[in-house]
């Protein structure tokens, strides 16, 4: 069949992605439709004939907003619902070929780590069971060792001690120079039973801090990935090195477990898998474009700005970069970028750069309607997130409606006055107005506190008329 190899990508449906970020997101409807339409077209040119698939390419997005109005919020959250590669990158930390600095095609490398390591893990989960049984036989070994042939009348040294409950004795051999079942068995039952938990036993650990030592080369092509390839190549000429560790019986039913997992997992599948799935199912959040955004200046710290552009127009529209783990083509990868372009216009961008990004999404800004339900409704809402900090103190917190009103108001007041930051503004109130509280709070044994209006004004009610104080405060 010609779509045997599909992904493994997010089934979600445009509504069910826009269900799941009205969860933690206040409006944006439009910039929501966006991603979840994006995310959704993966999933349907997977299930295209082979011939036309490669031909589908992704729409990239661009979301155009000012500060505070959830753009990075959507990048986060995106990133738990796409069960794929996802990487957010800052516009602003790279440079053009030839300057100090990171060059574009590291978010390429960094995407492909993304993807090994989220495909590893997958792998390790699949035989953590297995790595868990033989862990224990391990584990076994050493608590009960076999007899070697002919001592078999020979006391044998205990396998470990307890520094609280002194030493056991040493497993009794069977008349073949075993020790035997049952015993084995019985230590196995402790060790599931939990009643070996606070002996020690000692291990040899592969010791992967010095392998070798650690060593830096600086390029054009990219400080960290030539870093990494120099570690490989000599990593190989060195010995294995181990080194001894006492660990609980616990501890070292993980580290053993640990190991064999990295036994049972297939590395060459591993990266294999990876590298499919960043080329076919990556995504790269580029933020603060609007910050590599304008006309050349030809001087100062502008001359990097459209040279980065021209840097990241091939990346963006398809080309073939070399990471540690093979060849990967960036013509499938989707790329959501977002800026605030408060100094800047999209229309700054050069010309071959719009076109890449050939939907256009604006984000509008919050007011004081926006701002009381960003308080109230997310799950992880402001004021909940409060109301469980003080609960960690026996404090139960409380707050009236009128009083959060109140500092969505005070919010929009102060945003239209000085800066405007968007929600942003609501974590400085509120800390304000919770300063106090939060400094005695270990104090209190156990209060219940109610904020209501007058507890918001008496707060913050003389810094909001004073206009040059709250340029500073809040």
């Amino acid at each position: 069949m010609e779509n045997s190899g599909l992904l493994k990508l997010n089934t979600f449906t445009p509504r069910e992605t826009v269900s799941e970020l009205d969860r933690y997101i206040i409006g944006q409807d439009q910039a929501k439709r966006a991603v979840a339409i994006a995310m959704r077209n993966r999933w349907r040119r997977q299930r295209v004939p082979g011939e036309l698939r490669d031909e589908i390419a992704p729409k990239n997005i661009i979301m155009i907003g000012p500060t505070g109005v959830g753009k990075t919020e959507i990048a986060r959250r995106l990133a738990r619902l796409a069960q794929a590669p996802f990487l957010k990158v800052e516009a602003s930390k790279f440079t053009e070929v030839g300057y100090v600095g990171r060059d574009v095609e590291s978010m390429i490398r960094d995407l492909v780590e993304v993807s090994v390591k989220m495909v590893r893990d997958e792998e390790t989960q699949r035989v953590q069971l297995r790595a868990q049984e033989l862990a224990e036989e391990h584990l076994l070994d050493v608590l009960v060792p076999p007899r070697p042939a002919g001592l078999e009348d020979r006391p044998q040294a205990p396998s470990f001690s307890d520094t609280t409950l002194g030493r056991i004795e040493p497993a009794r051999a069977s008349a073949n120079g075993e020790p035997s079942d049952a015993t084995r068995e019985k230590f196995r039952r402790m060790l599931r039973d939990g009643k070996l938990d606070e002996r020690e036993i000692e291990l040899s650990v592969p010791d992967r801090a010095g392998v070798f030592p650690m060593m830096q080369v600086f390029s054009t092509s990219g400080v960290e990935e030539m870093n990494m390839n120099l570690q490989d190549m000599l990593g190989n000429l060195f010995p294995k090195r181990t080194k001894k560790r006492r660990l609980k019986v616990p501890e070292a039913l993980r580290v053993l477990s640990d190991e064999e997992a990295q036994k049972l997992v297939d590395n060459e599948k591993v990266i294999h898998e990876a590298l499919q799935r960043a080329e076919q199912a990556g995504i790269i959040f580029i933020d603060e474009i609007d910050k590599i955004a304008g006309r050349e200046s030809g001087k100062g710290p502008d001359v990097s700005r459209e040279g980065v552009q021209r840097d990241l127009l091939p990346v963006v529209e398809g080309c073939t970069v070399a990471t540690k783990y093979g060849m990967v083509s960036t013509q499938h990868i989707l790329f959501v970028a977002a800026g605030a372009f408060n100094v800047a216009k999209p229309s700054d961008l050069i010309p071959e750069m719009q076109g890449r990004f050939p939907i256009r999404v604006e984000l509008h800004s919050l007011g004081r309607e926006e701002f009381f339900r960003i308080l109230t409704e997310p799950r992880n809402a402001l004021v909940k997130q409060y109301v469980a900090l003080m609960a960690t103190e026996g404090i139960e917190l409380e707050f009236d409606d009128a009083a959060l009103n109140r500092v969505a108001d005070i919010s929009a007041e102060v945003n239209s006055r000085t800066e405007n930051i968007g929600a942003r503004r609501l974590y400085t109130v509120l800390e304000k107005l919770l300063e106090d509280l939060s400094f005695r709070a270990p104090e209190m044994n156990g209060a219940m506190v109610r904020i209501g209006v007058e507890e918001v004004d008496g707060a913050l009610g003389d810094i909001v008329q004073d206009q040059d104080l709250s340029r500073y405060i809040l």
